[in-house]
C-alpha cells in the first residue's frame, strides 16, 4: 500500500508541475493576446478562450500519458488492456470498470482520479480568470473608445 501511495504521490507531483508550467505559458499567451486592441471584441474573446482551453487540454493529455507510462512501468495493468485508455478512464473519473488494475496496484486508479479532479478544477479556475481579465480589458478599451461593442 505504501508503494502505491508513494508512486501515486510522485506521479501526481509530476502532473502538478507540468500543469503549473503549462498554466504559466497559457496565462502569458492569454495575457498578451487579451491586451491587444481589436475591432471585434467578441471574436477576440472567443479566440483567447479557445486558445487557453486547447493549451490546458494538451496539458491534461500529457498528464494522462504520464499516468499511462507509470502504469506500464509498475505493471499496474496488462499492456494489452490499453494503458492509455485505462489512464484516461481513471484521470477523468469516468470509471467504466472494463479495465481493472492488478490487485497490488488497486489504489493507483483512485489516486489518478484524485489528481485529475484537482487539475480539472485548476483548469476551470484558469479559464475563469482568463475570461475575467480579458472581459475587463475589453470593457476598459470599449470605454476608452478603442473598440466597437
Amino acid at each position: 500500500m505504501m508503494l502505491q501511495l508513494l508512486v501515486g504521490t510522485l506521479v501526481s507531483l509530476v502532473g502538478i508541475g507540468l500543469h503549473a508550467l503549462v498554466t504559466v505559458v497559457a496565462v502569458g499567451i492569454a495575457r498578451s493576446a487579451g491586451l491587444r486592441r481589436t475591432a471585434r471584441p467578441r471574436s477576440h474573446l472567443m479566440g483567447v478562450m479557445m486558445a487557453t482551453a486547447v493549451v490546458l487540454m494538451v496539458a491534461h493529455i500529457l498528464e494522462v500519458f504520464v499516468w499511462a507510462a507509470t502504469y506500464g512501468i509498475v505493471g499496474a495493468a496488462a499492456a494489452e488492456q490499453g494503458l492509455l485508455y485505462f489512464a484516461f478512464v481513471n484521470y477523468t473519473t469516468l470509471g467504466y470498470g472494463d479495465v481493472t488494475p492488478a490487485r497490488e496496484w488497486r489504489l493507483i486508479g483512485p489516486l489518478t482520479a484524485m489528481n485529475g479532479v484537482l487539475l480539472f478544477g485548476w483548469s476551470a479556475a484558469v479559464l475563469f480568470e482568463v475570461l475575467r481579465k480579458t472581459l475587463a480589458h475589453l470593457e476598459a478599451a470599449r470605454a476608452a473608445g478603442f473598440t466597437r461593442s
